[in-house]
Formats: C-alpha cells, structure tokens, sequence
C-alpha cells in the first residue's frame, strides 16, 4: 500500500502544532539565515539552539536571549522545562484546562451514588441528573471518562 504523503506545508503544521514561531525576525543567529535545515518560524529548534549555544559554546544567558529574541525569563522557562522533558519539553503545553476541572469530589460522589453494579454506564442520563440537581453542564463523554478512570 502506498504511503500517503500530506499536503501541508512546514509553516502549517508549526502552527498547527503550536510550535511556529511567530517573530523569526528576531532570530539573529547567522544559521538560521538562508538554511534549509536552521528554520526561524520553528520555535523548538529555536529554543534548542538557544540553550545549546550557552551550555556548550559558553555564550552567556544575557547574549543568548538577545541573538534568539527573547526574554531572559524565556530562557530560564525552556531550560527548567529542557532539564525536565527532554527537547519534548520545549514544545508549548497546549492551552485550556487539563482534565475534567467540573468533576470535583461532590459531582464525583453524585455520579457514584446512582450507578447500578453490573449495569452500563447510563452517561445521558448522568450529565441530565447532573445538570439538574447540582446545576453543571457535563457532557455525557466526560462522566465515561472520569468514571472509567477512577474505577481502575
């Protein structure tokens, strides 16, 4: 079977991913001029080259930040989060809430109190009662969710 090759092009899929540097101008590392592989709108291999030009070329933090166009506090962001994960911890986190934030130990409790042992899921049934007696919005994908998950 063929291999099916995207369509999309580099700039597309750095913001897609939420990696696409969005000032390369201010990128004044000569390799990242006029190169093929050295790409300025590619905010990872940005951030790595700026952390490997003060660890391994002894550039301080100070010229650093300035020559990748960013704030010292920048630096010391992707360096804590480098040390932590890795050149996968240079990747921005994705924005908006981690997890189900509506889903404390109340609406928890609630939503155990009404299953029936060997009886599926009824998640519909759920976010109605749920929206009803304790006034929350949960969509019904969300209670299987965090039910499956604090039942192991």
């Amino acid at each position: 079977m063929p291999a099916k090759y995207s369509t999309r092009s580099k700039a597309e899929a750095l913001i897609e991913e939420g990696t696409f540097n969005a000032t390369p101008e201010k990128v004044r590392d000569p390799k990242f001029r006029g190169s093929e592989f050295f790409d300025p709108h590619d905010a990872v291999q940005v951030k790595y080259e700026m952390l490997r030009r003060v660890s391994a070329d002894g550039v301080s933090v100070t010229e650093a930040s300035n020559e990748y166009g960013v704030s010292r506090p920048t630096y010391y962001q992707a360096r804590a989060n480098f040390d932590i994960g890795g050149i996968a911890g240079l990747v921005p986190a994705k924005p908006g809430p981690r997890g189900p934030h509506k889903v404390d130990d109340e609406v928890l409790a609630f939503l155990r109190a009404r299953l029936i042992p060997g009886e599926p899921v009824r998640a519909r049934e759920l976010a109605k009662l749920v929206h009803q007696e304790l006034g929350i919005a949960l969509h019904p994908r969300t209670i299987e969710r965090v039910l499956k998950k604090t039942r192991g």
